[in-house]
């Protein structure tokens, strides 16, 4: 695969769909991307946020389809379209039920994480004060999730429970969004222990666009954030690394609500940002939308990455991860 055509995978994006953001990704050449379906749903509502995917794909066959394996990808950087592989971002859809974990998956889900933020049933989230790890129920569900090929992804999760995921599952895992927090020490940034320890059992990590995971946030620039890479590449070797833009195109600053909120809290919890930062930052101009990936790709390959390694970091890691990853053990 050439430098000028990579297939192109993004490890996360939670946009407002539309088909202006399709043809965009058709634009980009973006071949797949995890797309998060479930913030604080129950399972009900998660089957009918799957039902709305499912019309997408009627009316916008021409542009995406769903996603459910690593052939998919590869079936899409061909036909020109892209793939649309769901993720959950918080545990709540299986509610208190291990059996709905391989219900899930045969409904299409391919990730989710333990947990959003907060402590939950399985895990502890990065903005607990005290993390005591992953619970009884997590470590059945780590079991189950491992057995049916639903990938675990601590991108929201404090340290302690991410390193005992790491530990305790039989497949390698993921942290589809996020930095290293040396880099910029954001919440949500992981230490060079998680990262370490993730590489070493196999796992990905996908670096966040997101500018409040950006040192000098949307005034980051190309070259500090493939600078980052590099170095990052060096940390946990260039076979661990993708993109995991944590795109939010498009959408209105009441969603910023309900990702922090949901149904939780009667208070605002505004995150990493202040009150006067409650909504979306602006991206960095060179990060726009899905067709700017390939400027990702050039300055990659500005920082020293030979064809070969863009090629990886640009999608080909993310598909020898899904090849290893969504299929029963």
């Amino acid at each position: 695969m050439s430098f000028a055509s990579p297939l192109i995978v993004d490890g996360l994006q939670y946009s407002r769909w539309s088909e202006e953001i399709f043809r965009q990704m058709n634009e980009g050449g973006v071949a797949a991307v995890h797309v998060t379906i479930c913030y604080h749903e129950n399972f009900r509502e998660t089957v009918a946020n799957i039902s709305a995917w499912n019309r997408r794909f009627e009316d916008h066959g021409d542009l995406i389809f769903h996603g459910r394996t690593a052939d998919d990808v590869r079936r899409a950087h061909t036909e020109g379209r892209t793939a649309i592989f769901f993720g959950l971002q918080n545990c709540s859809p299986i509610e208190d039920d291990i059996g709905l974990v391989e219900v899930l998956h045969t409904l299409g889900i391919r990730f989710m994480q333990l947990s959003y933020n907060n402590q939950s049933l399985l895990a502890t989230g990065c903005y607990e004060a005290d993390d005591p790890g992953i619970t009884r129920m997590g470590r059945q569900v780590i079991a189950e999730m491992n057995r049916v090929g639903l990938v675990v992804d601590m991108s929201h999760s404090a340290e302690r429970s991410t390193l005992e995921a790491i530990d305790l599952s039989a497949r390698p895992i993921a942290i589809t969004h996020a930095n290293p927090a040396a880099w910029h020490p954001a919440l949500r940034n992981k230490s060079d222990a998680v990262l370490k320890a993730l590489a070493a059992r196999g796992g990905m990590l996908g670096f966040s666009l997101y500018p409040h995971h950006l040192r000098g946030k949307s005034d980051c620039t190309l070259a500090e954030f493939c600078e980052m890479v590099a170095r990052t590449a060096d940390l946990m070797g260039v076979e661990h690394i993708g993109i995991g833009s944590d795109l939010c195109q498009d959408q209105p600053d009441s969603v910023v609500e309900w990702m922090r909120n949901g149904r939780w809290s009667r208070a605002r919890d505004y995150g990493e940002g202040s009150a006067a930062q409650a909504g979306f930052p602006p991206q960095p101009a060179w990060f726009r939308d899905n067709r700017d990936h390939r400027g990702i790709a050039h300055g990659l390959k500005a920082v020293g990455f030979d064809d070969a390694d863009v090629a990886r970091i640009m999608g080909g890691n993310w598909v020898d991860f899904f090849e290893r990853s969504f299929g029963p053990q």
